[in-house]
């Protein structure tokens, strides 16, 4: 993998560049899709490659390995062929949603012992055989495995969680140099900064991180519950210490509105459920404010659902008609909606790349910050 840094904004950390891997160039700032089941949830491949267009999706560790499992997607050639998709994959190291258990899962120095959400069977993940369902899977980015602390959360388990994080994490590099790829293209593992909201605790982690000489690193275990202004606190301490030479993703993020934010402190990748999620709700994003769909006063709005919007089904259809979609529960409305936010977002972050080339990204993002926080 390559990452070529372009610009740096003159009023923000905020940063253009390329990573370059062997299924394609990702042009950075980037939103990555989540397609947690090898699936973007609502939207099909063919839908998603050419009006969404995004450079990478994700898909989910956790869920991938107890359904289909990897013998099948050994049998597939990877997910890549499984799914249909020639572009970037990244995956999660599936410690978020070991974490997301709590009620069903043990952790120890040896790694995680948790009970499947399907049907209560029990499982083993180490950052071992993590690292050789990642290579099962196959994509392009792998993360390492983690622990992800939860929100709030005292300094002292913290701490101790921290320290097991980059314990496994000497562990997955050890493991990954000695397992080669499967599928004929090579893969990139990224290590996870953790830490919850203790800032000393951040700076050891991101040293420790640095330290590791990977080809990217991660920001984990933020936007777990805690105040936007202490996610931006961390990312801002993490991204301080993280080199400038490789790229930057903060896992799990996040509104519009924490998207540039966090472009601003210098992030360069993101991925979050919300877009997909909020889509089904009948919550659409646009870069003037969030229109809650399902709201009577859309009943006989009969404009287009975003006239600058990014995909076609912006102009296609009224709002009053995917209100009605809404009200009688049929399933095309939550696909309309799908797109429309997957657009937005990747618009956003497209856009976010041509102030930063252009000089003036500061100015352009607190113009749009101020824009986009209100309810249409």
């Amino acid at each position: 993998m390559k990452f070529e840094l372009a610009v740096t904004d003159p009023g923000s950390s905020a940063r253009a560049g390329v990573i370059t891997t062997d299924h394609g160039t990702i042009e950075t700032p980037i939103f990555m899709p989540v397609g947690t089941v090898a699936s973007v949830k609502g939207i099909s491949q063919k839908d998603l490659k050419e009006q969404v267009n995004p450079d990478i999706i994700l898909g989910n560790t956790y869920h991938l390995y107890l359904r289909p499992q990897t013998e099948i997607l050994k049998k597939a050639g990877g997910l890549h062929k499984f799914m249909n998709w020639d572009r970037n994959i990244l995956t999660d190291s599936g410690g978020y949603q070991v974490y997301s258990l709590s009620e069903r899962r043990k952790i120890k120095e040896e790694g995680v012992r948790f009970k499947s959400h399907i049907d209560g069977s029990y499982h083993n993940f180490t950052p071992e055989n993590v690292m050789e369902i990642q290579r099962a899977i196959g994509a392009d980015i792998i993360m390492a495995f983690d622990e992800c602390t939860p929100y709030p959360c005292d300094y002292r388990y913290a701490k101790n969680s921290m320290h097991r994080t980059h314990r496994w994490l000497d562990r997955c590099i050890t493991h990954f140099e000695k397992t080669p790829p499967l599928y004929g293209y090579s893969q990139s593992l990224f290590p996870i900064v953790q830490g919850s909201t203790f800032k000393d605790l951040r700076e050891q982690s991101a040293e420790y991180i640095a330290a590791a000489g990977a080809e990217g690193n991660a920001i984990g275990g933020l936007s777990v519950g805690e105040p936007a202004e202490e996610m931006y606190a961390m990312t801002e301490v993490v991204t301080n210490i993280l080199p400038k030479e490789k790229p930057r993703y903060l896992m799990g993020v996040g509104t519009p509105i924490n998207i540039l934010e966090n472009i601003a402190l210098g992030v360069d990748m993101f991925d979050c459920v919300m877009p997909t999620r909020n889509a089904r709700n009948g919550m659409l994003f646009t870069a003037h404010g969030t229109i809650n769909i399902k709201n009577k006063k859309w009943e006989d709005d009969f404009s287009p659902i975003d006239e600058s919007g990014a995909t076609y089904v912006d102009t296609y259809y009224s709002k009053a008609y995917v209100r009605h979609l809404f009200t009688v529960n049929e399933m095309l409305g939550k696909q309309i909606a799908t797109m429309h936010n997957l657009g937005f977002y990747l618009w956003l972050v497209r856009e976010a790349r041509k102030h930063i080339l252009a000089g003036d990204f500061a100015t352009w993002k607190n113009m749009m910050v101020k824009q986009m926080d209100k309810r249409l």
